[in-house]
C-alpha cells in the first residue's frame, strides 16, 4: 500500500523557541530527518550557533536562525517573509516558545496575613507567549499555505493531493490543573481549543493541527524549579522517575507530522500521576 505519510523531505518548517530545550530539539530532529529547511527563531542569539551546527552536521544550508520576539506581529510577518522567500512558505509549524511564573492563584503573607492574587501582569505575559503567539504563528502558517494553493489555482483540498501543512502545539501535562501554575496551566490548556478549531477550519486547506503534552522534560525551565524540588515533587509522581529528554519529545512530535491517522492530543507524560 502506498505511504500517506506527510513526507517532511524538501519541506520547510519554523519552530519557535529554537534556542534550547524541546524547541531546539525538534529542530534537530527534522534536520537529521531530511527537512528542506528550518526557521529557527527566538529571542536569544543562541540560535545562531544552533543553526551553525545544523549547517556544518547536514553539510548544506538547512538552518536559518531568526532573533526576535515571537510575540510581535511585525516580527513575525518578517520572519514567514524570510523563509518563504528562500525556501518556499513553512508547511511545518512547532510554535514551542514559553514561559512560567509559579505562584499561588491567592496566597497569604505569614506575616500580615494578607491575602494576595496571582499578578495579572504576569497572567497577561504567559497567556500572550503561551497561548496568543502559538495560535498566531499557526494562524500565519495556515494563511501562507493557502495564499500558495490560491496562486496555483487549488481550491478546496481533497485527499488525494496528500496533507500540505502540520502544526503541532506544545501543551503540558499541567494543563489540566497543578498548584501554583494558575496562568501556566490557563495558556496551555487554552491550546487544546485553539488546536481542536483550526483542526476543523486549516483541513480545508490540507493542514492537520495536534497538540503534544510534554510531562517533565529536561529543559532550562523544569531545571529552572532546582533540583530539590524535582526530587521531591516530580520524579516520585513519574513512573520512569527522570525526567524525560528533550529528544524523546522531538520524536514525538516527528511522529505527530508524519502520522496523518493521529489527531487531537498526544501525552508524552513518562506515566506522571501527581498528587492530589
Amino acid at each position: 500500500m502506498e505511504s500517506i505519510a506527510m513526507i517532511i523531505k524538501g519541506k520547510s518548517a519554523v519552530i519557535t523557541g529554537a534556542g534550547s530545550g524541546i524547541g531546539q530539539a525538534v529542530a534537530m530532529e527534522l534536520a537529521d530527518r531530511g527537512v528542506g529547511a528550518v526557521g529557527l527563531v527566538d529571542s536569544s542569539e543562541s540560535v545562531i550557533n544552533l543553526a551553525r551546527t545544523i549547517n556544518d552536521r547536514m553539510e548544506r544550508p538547512v538552518a536559518e536562525a531568526i532573533i526576535g520576539d515571537v510575540t510581535d506581529a511585525a516580527f513575525r510577518a518578517k520572519a514567514f517573509d524570510l523563509i518563504s522567500s528562500k525556501y518556499g512558505a513553512p508547511s511545518i509549524c512547532i510554535p514551542a516558545a514559553g514561559v512560567s511564573f509559579d505562584q499561588p492563584a491567592v496566597k497569604v503573607d505569614e506575616k500580615t496575613g494578607r491575602a494576595e492574587t496571582y499578578p495579572l501582569d504576569k497572567f497577561r505575559e504567559l497567556c500572550e507567549v503561551n497561548l496568543i503567539a502559538p495560535a498566531a504563528w499557526a494562524m500565519e502558517t495556515i494563511a501562507r499555505i493557502a495564499d500558495d494553493r490560491h496562486k496555483r489555482g487549488k481550491t478546496s483540498w481533497s485527499p488525494d493531493e496528500g496533507i500540505q501543512g502540520t502544526i503541532i502545539f506544545l501543551g503540558a501535562v499541567t494543563s489540566h490543573g497543578n498548584s501554583g501554575q494558575v496562568a501556566y496551566a490557563a495558556s496551555k490548556s487554552g491550546l487544546e481549543g485553539v488546536a481542536s478549531t483550526l483542526s476543523k477550519e486549516a483541513i480545508n486547506f490540507g493542514v492537520r493541527c495536534a497538540v503534544i503534552h510534554p510531562g517533565y522534560t529536561d529543559t532550562p525551565m523544569t531545571r529552572a524549579l532546582g533540583e530539590e524540588y524535582i526530587e521531591k515533587n516530580i520524579l516520585p509522581y513519574t513512573q520512569l522517575r527522570r525526567l524525560i529528554a528533550p529528544s524523546e519529545i522531538a520524536d514525538a512530535i516527528y511522529f505527530l507530522i508524519c502520522n496523518s491517522a493521529v489527531s487531537g492530543q498526544l501525552w508524552a507524560d513518562a506515566g506522571w500521576h501527581p498528587q492530589a
